[in-house]
């Protein structure tokens, strides 16, 4: 049988193995991707450190992109050679309610890419028909990978977010999220504010798209909003709870906190803070299929991209350091060059 390359975990905490394993064949429900890249995401510790029970040895790897190698028998929408990405969504199981309607969750039913199966940190792949998403042929492979999830959560987080063109939305962070939330926040219509520290991001941010850079260092951030009018939208990107907590001052009469990153231990919010003026959070992660595909789109349309640092399939344990350390500028992708 062919053989391919692929890296897997074998244990909560494990090393990344580069090893040879037997190329997967599809089910009748599903494909095989030839993998022409694969971000590196933050996500990638839930599977490296066992945050979610995950069963081992493991692939991981959710932001995949390449070509349809071969179909399944009961697949008819998807032909082979099609350029397709897969995200952390990798497909419903009409089940459930929100399977039923298409609404993205977690559940143990739900599959979810590179977690409950083996994803994109390799040659090949096998996913749902369910799971997968266009991507458009003058998009490249490494510019696509990160837009399966960095991607697909700013674009969808604002695209639903209620803000309307012309209004002030804040993107908190221009790190890996923050980079595409800017871009994004810009060319939804947003009068888009970029929030960091030090005036060394205000030029990368300004080339991003943001009208207006708030620097933490020139004092509180939520009274640099409020002097603007108030933010009716603030993507949090960067997870540092201290900072998410101070930025809520910061929202206008119905106002809206996204969370869009994950930090650890808790948020510390007034309760009338968000009673008086009816400001709400709100979680928000990903998408479903079509969300993948309407990003990727999006972003051919109006030229977003990510800023990608490209290692060999070989050199993972660099790639996953220069992510975990938050030394990267400002995706890490994986290129699969056999």
């Amino acid at each position: 049988m062919a053989r391919m390359r692929a890296v897997q975990v074998s244990r909560a905490g494990g090393d990344f193995e580069l090893v040879e394993r037997d190329i997967p064949e599809p089910g009748p429900d599903q494909v095989r991707i030839r993998v022409a890249a694969c971000g590196v995401c933050h996500s990638d510790v839930i599977v490296k450190e066992g945050v979610f029970p995950v069963a081992y040895p493991r692939v991981p790897g959710h932001e995949v992109v390449g070509t349809l190698d071969k179909a399944g028998s009961a697949v008819a929408a998807w032909k082979e050679g099609e350029r397709v990405g897969v995200g952390w969504h990798g497909g419903h199981c009409f089940v459930c309610n929100p399977c039923r309607r298409g609404h993205f969750h977690l559940c143990d039913k739900a599959a979810v890419t590179g977690l409950s199966h083996d994803g994109g940190y390799a040659e090949y792949m096998i996913a749902s028909q369910h799971a997968l998403a266009r991507v458009p042929a003058d998009l490249k492979f490494a510019d696509a990978a990160p837009l399966m999830c960095a991607g697909i959560t700013t674009y969808n987080a604002l695209r639903n977010s209620g803000a309307q063109a012309g209004d002030l939305v804040a993107v908190q962070g221009v790190g890996g999220l923050g980079h595409l939330g800017v871009q994004f926040a810009n060319k939804l219509g947003f009068r888009t504010a970029a929030i960091s520290r030090g005036k060394s991001k205000e030029k990368l941010a300004r080339e991003l798209g943001a009208d207006i850079y708030l620097d933490s260092d020139d004092g509180s951030i939520a009274e640099q909003l409020t002097a603007l009018g108030g933010a009716r939208v603030i993507l949090a990107t960067a997870p540092n709870s201290k900072a998410i907590a101070e930025v809520i001052e910061g929202l206008g009469p119905n106002g809206l906190l996204i969370l869009a990153a994950a930090p650890g231990g808790t948020i510390e919010i007034s309760a009338l803070a968000l009673i008086m003026r009816k400001r709400s959070i709100q979680g928000w992660y990903s998408g479903h299929a079509r969300d993948s595909e309407d990003t990727l789109n999006f972003s051919v349309l109006r030229n977003v991209f990510p800023r990608v640092e490209i290692f060999p399939l070989e050199q993972v344990n660099e790639a996953y350091e220069r992510m975990i350390s938050n030394q990267a500028r400002f995706r890490v992708v994986l290129e699969m060059l056999s």
